[in-house]
């Protein structure tokens, strides 16, 4: 755990500095620095990790307090950077979901695919059968997204270039447009027509088009609206179901994973590796401001101590909204561009509570009473949604102003394969919940006994699925959408540092013209999840900008 303070900065001019020790933040460094380039991470926090981070809140056992699952890091990353030498251990699950019913059934689903056809089956013989061609359709997906994951969008230039630099920018762009469209032909009509029609439907669309059984889909639907304020009816929520085969571990596609230690291993792993490279990285180090000269170029940061850090490049790992409109000075950015960040949706209904508990929950449906893991308890738990109807029902609490009278629950235990975080015979369980408004209508999250009567109505309703659970619970942490924006530093509670609609990816986010990572600030780059390709612990835009940055370095 870093605790280096920033008393401890030199006074001396750095190539780059890094706003915010999160993992994209820290990717960006590692990049930078084997680059060749003097970096300084300044992160406001007392740990390094962003939203993925690994915190001991009650004594004995650690959480993964934002982020719990990986998957999306980048295959480059892990293997450039050598994270598996740097301490990062993934522990894959298997069965990797488990959905019980209040009738007494229950869907397992995991990479056994005997398993998976024979429990699918109990609910439609038809969806056991339809289930393997929907995961290999989405698998197709994929490979036609996977290369656009790890590149630049193809910007237009901004502001004066020479004549290289503009041949430069049409000859990559010219590259890029032709291996979209050889791709889009080795993916064929009849795919293309289904990954559009994926792209801009409905998550329930899609999934009535494949499946009969209301639990197999509203399984699958809750990776549609995880982290946004979307019902499953919402359209263009369809292509977030790609996020089931999306990644992989260990060279196995869609295969998600615990990490041993709780997901600050991650950002630890990744700092070892900007440590070793000759990066430096403060903790307690707050930037107040983004200095600038004559309004035009970046010239360094102010923290909050009046401390002055001196850069020719500085890379933000905050929010869009956080960089823009917070740390730089007021009329140094263009008016519209301005506007267009306030302009972009922020909005979140996520809640995370994190428990120590003394022992596992036992499942009603399952018939059992251990103490040792089942395979319902490895994988991610679904709770309160057996049909898609729950879901939407509990997106309309939400939208009129209320947190959710039955809450999309989604409860994983990481305890059962990682014996790292908890005392022994003593479990942590995460619990992902939506729908939860920023502002409710009903009451306020900074009242104490209006958080602690949200909390209870979750454990009252993974009591119904699993009796006693609540008599369990030793102590737990809650972090509420204005929690997160004010702890982690997540504009509105957003995970994604901003919504991942169709109409904020790629070439249209953080803001249309702008997709390079770079600003209207000369100097200034974005390197977090509001950036292409967006949200989860990817990576990916911070090595990105890395790459953006060292090129034009290299031109000065």
């Amino acid at each position: 755990m870093w605790r280096r303070s920033f008393s401890t900065l030199p006074k001396k001019k750095w190539d780059a500095v890094v706003i915010g020790g999160g993992h994209n933040g820290l990717t960006a460094a590692a990049y930078l620095a084997r680059g060749g380039l003097s970096v300084a991470v300044l992160e406001r926090r007392h740990v390094i990790g962003g939203a993925a981070v690994t915190e001991e809140i009650v004594p004995g056992f650690k959480f993964s307090r934002c982020s719990y699952l990986q998957s999306l890091l980048r295959p480059c990353i892990i293997r450039e950077l050598e994270l598996g030498r740097h301490g990062l251990k993934l522990l894959k699950r298997s069965p990797s979901s488990f959905t019980p019913c209040l009738d007494g059934r229950y869907l397992l689903l995991g990479p056994d695919q005997d398993l998976t056809h024979s429990e699918i089956s109990k609910f439609s013989k038809h969806d056991a059968h339809a289930y393997p061609r929907y995961e290999k359709q989405l698998e197709r997906f994929c490979g036609f997204m996977d290369p656009l994951l790890d590149a630049t969008p193809p910007e237009s230039l901004q502001g004066a270039s020479s004549f290289n630099d503009k041949l430069s920018n049409k000859m990559y762009k010219s590259a890029f447009w032709a291996r979209c469209l050889r791709q889009a032909v080795s993916l064929g009509h009849k795919d293309m027509v289904d990954f559009m029609d994926l792209l801009l439907a409905p998550a329930s669309k899609v999934l009535n088009n494949w499946f009969e059984s209301d639990v197999l889909k509203a399984t699958l639907a809750t990776d549609a609206v995880i982290g946004s304020t979307a019902s499953v009816h919402t359209p263009g929520s369809g292509y977030v179901l790609l996020h089931h085969v999306m990644g992989e571990t260990d060279g196995e596609k869609g295969i998600w994973s615990y990490v041993e230690g709780g997901m600050g291993s991650v950002s630890m792993a990744i700092a070892n590796a900007a440590k070793q490279a000759g990066a430096e990285i403060f903790t307690n180090a707050e930037v107040s401001e983004i200095l600038t000269e004559d309004s035009s170029i970046v010239k360094g940061v102010l923290l909050a101590d009046g401390t002055r850090v001196e850069s020719s490049a500085i890379l933000s790992n905050a929010t869009p909204y956080k960089t823009y409109v917070e740390l730089v000075p007021t009329n140094v950015l263009p008016e519209n561009f301005i506007g267009a960040i306030k302009n972009s949706d922020y909005s979140s209904a996520t809640t995370k509570i994190n428990l120590a508990v003394d022992k596992l929950p036992q499942f009603q449906c399952c018939n059992t009473n251990h103490s040792s893991p089942g395979p319902e308890h490895f994988g991610t738990i679904h709770i309160g949604a057996e049909s898609m109807d729950e879901v939407h029902s509990a997106c309309h609490d939400s939208e009129n102003g209320l947190p959710s009278r039955r809450p999309v629950i989604e409860m994983t235990i990481p305890s059962t394969l990682d014996n790292t975080i908890s005392p022994p015979g003593k479990h942590v369980i995460n619990l992902f919940i939506q729908y939860t408004p920023y502002k409710p209508s009903d009451g306020n999250w900074e009242d104490p006994t209006y958080r602690e009567a949200f909390a209870q109505r979750c454990f009252k309703l993974i009591d119904e699925y699993a009796p006693g659970f609540s008599s369990s619970i030793i102590s737990y942490d809650m972090l509420t959408p204005p929690d997160l924006e004010r702890e982690i530093g997540l504009t509105g509670g957003n995970i994604f540092h901003g919504a991942m609609g169709l109409d904020s990816l790629f070439l249209m986010r953080p803001v249309k013209g702008w997709s390079n990572y770079r600003s209207p600030l000369k100097g200034l780059y974005l390197c977090g999840s509001g950036v292409h390709p967006g949200g989860g612990v990817m990576g990916a835009p911070g090595r990105n900008a890395a790459h953006v940055v060292l090129q034009d370095l290299k031109k000065i």
